[in-house]
């Protein structure tokens, strides 16, 4: 039911990327108005958000952290929220946690904090891990509610003394769409997708070695790769990788879109072979949404939306000739394709879709607002 906008939310952002928690935020934006609330944003990060959002409409405040530590910015966060009327601070990050709790402290007002993924599991680097893990817990001690994309960060923030109560789960959630996927005859080359930001956890090296392999089983496939590297040593890296498989020719490196449904349209088959450190991939449920198969692995969240057999197969992480058994059974036609997509596609929209994902969010804000 559309409302018009009564309360001002402030969503605080890091904002230098354009992927999953950030496709989350605005989503959020743009459905939220019709929940009764007005979404605007506070970006702590020069970044590409401000320019890659669809959310045009939600006025957008930068503010860039001098310094890691640089908490003097909450007293000037306070300021804007008294200032514009905000009724609610939303953190998306440990570092927006860690201001948005000292500026909803200043300000008198509530602070809502979204858990995207398990900060200890979130990068390649221990020390960050550690760092971030601790920033967030002790930030969130004064977040009146907290929200986490699945079942397996529930139980996260769980085992980590937070109480049960203070913790809502909101599955993410994604617009619905036609189906986009191509059409797969078995016997034909297999055309793979995958739609990321390209960082070690994601696993792409381990997409690349299992495509080695059927390659080398006569097994034609390519791989349409969407989305920009993490960083420039990153991206050396993979493509030296590519390179030394002898998949040059097979793998197309697209880059960074606004129109990941578009770039569905090219695919048979979607996959995401992640490492570690994922609450509820944004990317798999547009993958779903626009009717692909799933080819994923057991990592955190990720058996809450695939279920393996049905909207996809599941292999273990870090497991390449797992991952390539899986492909195998799609290339020589053992699953189907089409009932798969089918499958995912019905699920999505019953589940998962950015209107109810807006509207859970919104009955958290009412509860803590007590309105």
């Amino acid at each position: 039911m559309s409302k018009t906008a009564t309360s001002k939310v402030l969503h605080l952002i890091n904002g230098e990327f354009y992927a999953g928690a950030e496709r989350v935020q605005d989503l959020l934006a743009m459905q939220l108005e019709r929940c009764g609330f007005q979404v605007e944003f506070a970006c702590l990060k020069n970044g590409i958000f401000a320019e890659k959002r669809q959310s045009k409409g939600s006025k957008l405040y930068p503010f860039p952290m001098r310094s890691r530590g640089d908490l003097l910015l909450g007293h000037r966060l306070a300021q804007l929220v008294r200032e514009q009327g905000h009724r609610l601070i939303h953190s998306h990050t440990p570092r927006t946690a860690l201001l948005g709790n000292v500026a909803a402290r200043l300000a008198g007002v509530p602070l809502v904090h979204h858990v995207h993924s398990p900060s200890e599991r979130d990068t390649e680097s221990g020390f960050r891990n550690v760092r971030n893990a601790l920033i967030e817990k002790i930030s969130l001690r004064g977040a009146s509610k907290l929200i986490v994309v699945s079942a397996s960060l529930e139980k996260y923030l769980a085992d980590r003394g937070f109480a049960a109560e203070r913790i809502c789960q909101v599955p993410n959630g994604v617009p619905v769409s036609a189906q986009l996927r191509m059409k797969f005859v078995p016997g034909q080359e297999l055309a793979l997708g995958m739609v990321a930001l390209f960082r070690p956890r994601k696993g792409v090296e381990v997409l690349l070695d299992a495509m080695a392999r059927l390659q080398a089983m006569n097994v034609p496939v390519n791989l349409h790769a969407v989305g920009p590297f993490e960083t420039p040593e990153y991206e050396r890296s993979v493509l030296e990788l590519t390179r030394r498989l002898g998949l040059e020719k097979s793998v197309t490196w697209a880059g960074f879109t606004s129109d990941v449904f578009a770039e569905f349209r090219r695919m048979h088959v979607f996959v995401l072979p992640s490492l570690f450190g994922e609450g509820m991939p944004m990317v798999l449920l547009e993958a779903m949404a626009a009717g692909l198969p799933v080819v994923s692995t057991r990592v955190e969240g990720i058996p809450q939306v695939v279920r393996d057999g049905q909207d996809g197969l599941l292999a273990e992480p870090a497991d390449p000739q797992g991952l390539a058994g899986a492909l195998l059974r799609f290339a020589r036609g053992e699953v189907d394709c089409e009932a798969m997509g089918d499958s995912g596609w019905h699920r999505q929209r019953e589940n998962f879709s950015d209107v109810s994902m807006a509207a859970s969010v919104a009955a958290v804000y009412r509860e803590v607002l007590g309105s």
